[in-house]
């Protein structure tokens, strides 16, 4: 027997993992880590840190050092905490130069802000966690050192990175062993990754930002170019900051205030509190529409807005105010699809992962290099691909998130909790893919939370994505009743590959205690419990 078809010819569906302690995320591997922790008496943020930091070895296609973090932490005590590990564009970058682009460059150095991950691994392991980073990173570092068997999602991702950077030397010398990407189920080892991850843990991320790491960074943006220099990283910081909030169906969804989107994802639940959505069947053709066109609304406010919190011109108050969501609900029809200028959402690779404990503590963490590896700059010897969030900028002088020097851009990545009324949490949920996010946000929170479908049924049902102008993608698994009656709507309706609507993770509390979690079957990974 040979293990060479990955193809999975049959149908299949995927049940909910049901424990007093949960993780879930997009690649087994990670999740074992995880679990690994739990198993040993550590807590959710133990389980999420070491699923977090397997996955920039085990998924590097979508996440990894040179990245940045967001993360909500929800206590059972009712304490819930929001964490921005996202970085700003270097002090020297020659933003004159890009303010006469047409658009914010997506490769090489101009692309590059300053790596928050790390940051934020020992933010959270410094707050929270009951081991030490060096401990956490230990499964993460004997996957880089001994090498993993590649995951077919992993594996196409990669064959795509290899089409965009086979002539970046120091990107094919560190991720194209051989000349080429690895293939489904290829095992390949990183060894610098796993030094570095070493060297980061025993800092606890100041061999980053004041260290060794640091100086070879900046070496290399000195020697090719790039901008970033030391006070760029001795000056990081990440931060923990209040979450925004909105009451849905009866529980609280949290999301991170900007520079991230997750104020889209609330001023759309706003909206759609305004129509008769909770009443109908998550299926229902016009429950969709109406979905579909609060999230436009939710992305034009995005697109126009959400910047900088401290360049924005509009605080997330007032984008979430009552007058400015009866305006946004006025303004849709029922038998009409709208284009109030949200434009294209953009585009993005990212991993998420969801942990809950015994206690009753959930996490909610997301990671990304942005678009797949990110920048396609490496720093040599090191295993850091550094990602491309700069391009997250505007090149408008008149937008507020106006690429500027010591500024943080506009970002996709979101994680999400609901919790009740005292903020203990109920559910911890996510969904990556950067055209997604937001709006994937807005379709789990109506399936689970509006009309009570299970995490893995809200996870499984068929998305839809809102595109530029009148363009709505759907998954093949649409009911092509629901297809029609968009149409007549006045929906551009296309029909795209599931890859193009995300991967999501929820952990949901059960009644009687415990937790259920679950894993989109779009992607490599798996919920497990114990």
């Amino acid at each position: 027997m040979r293990a060479d078809d990955w193809t999975l010819p049959y149908p299949s569906t995927r049940q909910p993992a049901c424990g007093d302690d949960v993780v879930a995320t997009s690649q087994p591997l990670a999740v074992a880590a995880g679990l690994a922790q739990l198993e040993a008496g550590g807590n959710a943020v133990d389980a999420a840190l070491a699923a977090a930091l397997a996955l920039t070895v085990v998924e590097p296609t979508s996440n990894g050092i040179g990245g940045d973090l967001f993360a909500i932490v929800a206590e059972p005590d009712g304490t819930v905490r929001g964490l921005n590990a996202s970085g700003r564009a270097p002090r020297g970058l020659d933003v004159e130069r890009l303010r006469g682009e047409a658009e914010m460059p997506r490769l090489g150095w101009d692309a590059v802000t300053v790596p928050g991950a790390p940051s934020g691994w020992a933010a959270l392991a410094a707050d929270g966690a009951t081991r030490s980073l060096t401990e956490l990173a230990r499964p993460a570092v004997r996957l880089a050192r001994e090498g993993f068997p590649v995951s077919p999602v992993t594996a196409a991702a990669w064959a795509r990175a290899e089409r965009r950077f086979a002539d970046w030397p120091a990107f094919a010398d560190t991720f194209l062993p051989g000349g080429r990407a690895p293939r489904p189920g290829q095992r390949i080892a990183l060894p610098d990754h796993a030094a570095t991850l070493e060297r980061l843990a025993e800092s606890e991320g100041e061999a980053l930002y004041r260290g060794a790491l640091g100086e070879r960074l900046v070496a290399h943006a000195r020697d090719t170019g790039g901008a970033l220099r030391e006070d760029d990283l001795a000056s990081h910081q990440p931060e923990w900051v209040a979450t925004l909030t909105r009451d849905v169906g009866g529980l609280r969804v949290h999301e991170l205030p900007p520079n991230g989107q997750g104020v889209a994802a609330l001023i759309a639940l706003g909206i759609l509190e305004r129509t008769d959505v909770a009443e109908r069947d998550p299926d229902d053709p016009l429950a969709l529409h109406w979905q579909i066109e609060a999230t436009k609304h939710a992305l034009a406010d995005a697109r126009r807005e959400v910047a900088d919190p401290d360049r924005m011109r509009l605080q997330p108050r007032a984008l979430l105010a009552r007058e400015r969501l009866d305006a946004r609900a006025a303004a849709l029809a029922h038998d009409r699809a709208g284009d109030p200028g949200h434009g294209r959402p953009a585009v993005g690779g990212t991993v998420f992962l969801v942990a809950a404990d015994r206690e009753g503590r959930a996490v909610s963490l997301i990671q990304s290099n942005y678009e797949g590896f990110g920048s396609g700059v490496v720093v040599p010897g090191t295993g850091i691909a550094l990602h491309n969030r700069g391009a997250g900028f505007s090149t408008d002088p008149a937008h507020p998130g106006v690429v500027t020097p010591g500024a943080r851009p506009f970002h996709t990545i979101i994680p999400a909790m609901a919790t009740d009324q005292a903020g203990v949490p109920r559910s911890a949920f996510g969904v990556m893919g950067g055209p997604m996010q937001a709006q994937g946000h807005v379709q789990m929170a109506c399936r689970s939370i509006l009309a009570g479908q299970g995490p893995q049924a809200a996870i499984d049902a068929p998305r839809w994505r809102v595109d530029a102008g009148r363009r709505v993608a759907l998954e093949p698994g649409m009911p092509s009743a629901i297809r029609r009656d968009l149409a007549r709507r006045g929906h551009d309706v296309v029909i795209d590959a599931p890859e193009g609507f995300g991967g999501a993770q929820a952990a949901v509390a059960l009644a009687q205690g415990g937790w259920a979690a679950a894993s989109d079957p779009r992607k490599d990974g798996h919920a497990a419990a114990r």
